[in-house]
């Protein structure tokens, strides 16, 4: 069985649980994805299943992967993930994963880029205070002090310090499933997941 499957993050909503609490949730629209290459200990020293998700024009796909797609005999896929499983070959070229796999899953772990923040300082990126704006303070948003005097004479590696936020892999551990629409193709999730509108995710069982 294939524990994870790709999907867009559609954005978020709020539905009712059977006893009327409200429920914050993200929507994705997950799946069918098409198994296009299987992975054994015998042929490749380990077991995976490489599988597709999203529509793309013949035009836009190089040669190579045209070449991909054609052995493996599926339709070109926009997007391509490996997933590892236990027994490489149990699967085979075309299978088709869905949300109705899912079905009995109580929770999962979402994977997204994070949004973009472009180059931000320490308060905004690290949570750090600012100095006192007043009495002729020239200290409100510096970092102050990154180091010591003789020893070790550098700053230390792994210092929080100005510079790119976001645009980062993130997981999010042990989100409850809260529903699955599986004539839609749609997983709703509770709390957010990373990326913007329409972002790529995948959805594993945790």
């Amino acid at each position: 069985m294939v524990s994870t499957i790709l999907g867009r993050k559609l954005g978020m909503t709020q539905i009712w649980d059977e006893n009327d609490n409200v429920v914050p949730v993200t929507v994705i629209q997950a799946g069918p994805c098409t198994v296009s290459q299987v992975k054994t200990k015998a042929t490749d020293g380990y077991d995976a299943v490489q599988i597709g998700f999203g529509d793309i024009s013949a035009k836009h796909v190089n040669k190579p992967m045209a070449g991909h797609f054609k052995a493996a005999g599926v339709e070109p896929m926009r997007y391509l993930r490996e997933v590892r499983v236990e027994n490489g070959e149990e699967h085979k070229t075309g299978d088709v994963v869905t949300v109705a796999d899912f079905a009995d899953v109580k929770s999962v772990d979402v994977i997204g880029t994070s949004k973009g923040k472009g180059f931000q300082g320490t308060v905004k990126r690290w949570n750090f205070s600012r100095g006192p704006m007043t009495h002729g303070s020239r200290n409100q948003r510096r970092p102050g002090s990154i180091g010591q005097c003789a020893y070790p004479a550098r700053v230390r590696k792994g210092l929080h310090m100005y510079g790119h936020m976001g645009d980062a892999r993130v997981t999010v551990k042990n989100l409850k499933l809260v529903r699955i629409d599986a004539e839609q193709n749609l997983m709703l999730v509770k709390g957010a997941v990373p990326g913007g509108k329409n972002a790529l995710v995948q959805i594993r069982m945790a």
